[in-house]
């Protein structure tokens, strides 16, 4: 798991999420939400202050284990392969990981050939 400060903001991690290809905004059960090809990767929960990411279930599981002041279940989501997370307590290097991953298994195989887009330098090429 990334280290670093904690806490990160809904809108840096959809800046960071739409680097990925084909990934868009949208809202999911009216509130905020990241999808691929119309595959939910994230929602901002009604809350504002926590977020849920798909995940695998045995990535869950170690998730929960290395860092349960960020990661946590609620009895909604146990039977789901989702987690949820704290903005606040959360390090972003995490939270994109964990986006990463579940880009990376709801993306066609194209998209996820064509990899991650490097940052802006916010240079204007010559």
């Amino acid at each position: 798991m990334a280290l670093g400060r904690r806490g990160t903001s809904w809108e840096r991690l959809c800046q960071d999420a739409l680097r990925l290809p084909g990934v868009e905004l949208g809202t999911s059960y009216r509130t905020p939400a990241l999808h691929v090809r119309k595959k939910l990767l994230a929602r901002l929960r009604e809350d504002g202050e926590t977020v849920a990411l798909r995940v695998d279930f045995l990535d869950r599981d170690m998730l929960l284990a290395a860092d349960p002041a960020a990661f946590f279940l609620t009895d909604h989501y146990r039977g789901y392969p989702w987690i949820l997370l704290r903005l606040d307590k959360v390090r972003h290097a995490s939270a994109l990981e964990v986006l990463e991953r579940a880009w990376r298994t709801a993306a066609p195989r194209r998209l996820v050939a064509e990899g991650v887009r490097p940052p802006r330098s916010g240079k204007a090429s010559r």
